[in-house]
This record gives C-alpha cells, structure tokens and sequence, in this order.
C-alpha cells in the first residue's frame, strides 16, 4: 500500500511549523497548503508571522495571503477553497503537506465540521443574556429541553459552548448535536497522516517572547497603522489577530510601545497555550514531533 500524499502538520504559534514544512518540502518535493487563518490575509503578514518570501521560494506554497482583510474567510470557505488544491495535487500524484495553527480546519478534514446555518447576533447575545440572569444551573435545565446531548456533554462553566447550543436550538429549530451528527470528513480516512509539533511549553512561551521583538523589527506598527487608517470592522477576524489590538492602543496614544509588546506577548502565550491544549485533546492519535 503506498504512503498517503496529503500530510497534516499542525502546531502552536511559534513553533517551528514553517521551518519544518520546509524541510519536508525539500524532502518530498510537497506543495505547502496554508492551514492557518490568519495566514490567510495578505494584510498580516508580520503579524501572522507568515513565510517570508525568501521562504516561499524555496517551495510552492499556497492559500497564503489570499484575503483581504475586509473580506472574511470562515471555515468553510478555507475548506471549500483547499478541496480542490487536494484533487488537482492528488491527480497528478503530487504530495500536500497542510500546516498551521487552526485547530478548526483539521477537524473539518479529519472528522468533519456541520453545515449550521449562521446564527444572528441578536440570538446569540439573547442566549448570553438569559445565561447571565439565570446563572447556569437554570440556563442548563433550559438547554436540557432543547439538546439533552449537548446539556450532558458540555463541562460546567462552558458559557460559550452553552449559549451556542441554546442559540442554534432556538434559531434553527434543530438541536446542535443534530446538525454535528450528520458530519463527516474532508478526507477519506487512509489518505492522510498527521504530525503535531508539541514544544516545551516553557521553550515556547520564550519562543512567544522573541517572535514579538521581531515582528516590531519587521513592521508591525506599520501593518497596525495600515489596518486602523482604513476604518475596518473591529469583529473581523484579521482585526482580531493577535497584536491587532494592542499595537492599535499603542498607535492611538493609549499606552506606551513597552505596553503594548508585553500585552502582545501575553496575549501571544496565551493563545499558544490554547492551541497546545485543543491538540492535544483532539489529535491524540497523530505522531508527535
């Protein structure tokens, strides 16, 4: 049985993943696939710490900084967006290598993602409402109603996963865990392997640190600067990038540039540490690096 073309590596913010799918490239002559959502923008390329140019020429990369901040890519547009980068690979037996940091776009190829309708933002403030006044014993016996399954398998203080549950329930007229039941995967199981870079969470944390330091060396107040002077949406999600709001308080006279990079930075572990967390929760079976 011959190996699988399409390898999955996943890992936390400043990590190596770049460095590796590199090599790997160089290895296996493997077309790097950004797995990454905040790669996805071409106005973040300090900020998401994207492959440099130098680094996407020594191989084929694609899906990086193919967005405009403006315009937002949700899971499943990436999903419909990278299907068909696969099938071309596929046909002329060429390797893919999928790197990054979403842990959402891994589970819509390796298990799948429902297609649930959006749910409008007066529903979902609704939901944190009732949960806010009823505290969650009351706001659980009220989603028991609706989505015994999600009630029992949600943890206690989940007040995000349970308000969404409510919401989509009450906005949908179907249970969540209806919509997730009919789910199935990107990707045939057998025609992929994956590999997660699980760092030294202290070694990583410092890595965190440095990554900063560099992204201010290379730009970042300018890429801020550019993002605030064109008056977006602050919920978009390339406004949401690690950094975005910091610099922006730093630029707007709200704190010193010290500040603003230790905030960065914290944020930046953070965020890192989640990431550390939802793989290891939701990848156990993929080699570990």
């Amino acid at each position: 049985m011959s190996e699988p073309l399409i390898t999955l590596l996943a890992g936390p913010t400043a990590s190596g993943k770049s460095r590796r799918a590199l090599e790997i490239a160089a290895r296996t002559g493997a077309v790097i696939i950004n797995a990454d959502s905040q790669q996805l923008y071409a106005d973040l390329r300090v900020l998401s710490a994207r492959p440099s140019v130098a680094e996407e020429a020594l191989a084929e990369h694609r899906l990086y900084g193919v967005a405009a901040a403006m315009d937002p890519w949700s899971v499943g547009r990436w999903s419909r967006a990278v299907m068909p980068q696969l099938a071309e690979l596929a046909a002329e037996r060429r390797p893919a290598l999928l790197v990054g940091g979403t842990g959402l776009y891994f589970t819509a190829l390796t298990t799948g993602l429902a297609d649930i309708p959006d749910v409008p933002l007066a529903e979902r403030d609704a939901a944190g409402a009732v949960f806010d006044a009823d505290g969650e014993a009351a706001f659980r016996a009220r989603l028991a109603v609706l989505d015994p399954e999600a009630e029992a398998r949600i943890e206690a203080g989940d007040r995000q996963r349970l308000t969404r549950a409510w919401a989509v329930a009450r906005h949908t007229g179907r249970a969540l865990s209806d919509w997730t039941a009919d789910t199935r995967p990107l990707l045939p199981p057998g025609s992929w392997t994956g590999q997660v870079i699980e760092p030294d969470r202290e070694a990583l944390y410092a890595r965190c640190d440095l990554r900063v330091a560099q992204m201010v060396e290379a730009g970042a107040l300018d890429e801020v600067r550019a993002l605030v002077a064109r008056g977006l949406d602050p919920a978009l999600p390339a406004m949401k990038a690690v950094g975005v709001r910091e610099f922006a308080a730093h630029l707007a006279g709200a704190c010193t540039l010290a500040a603003a990079v230790e905030a960065t930075r914290q944020a930046t572990r953070n965020y890192a540490k989640r990431q550390l967390t939802w793989f290891r929760n939701q990848t156990p079976g993929w080699a570990r690096v």
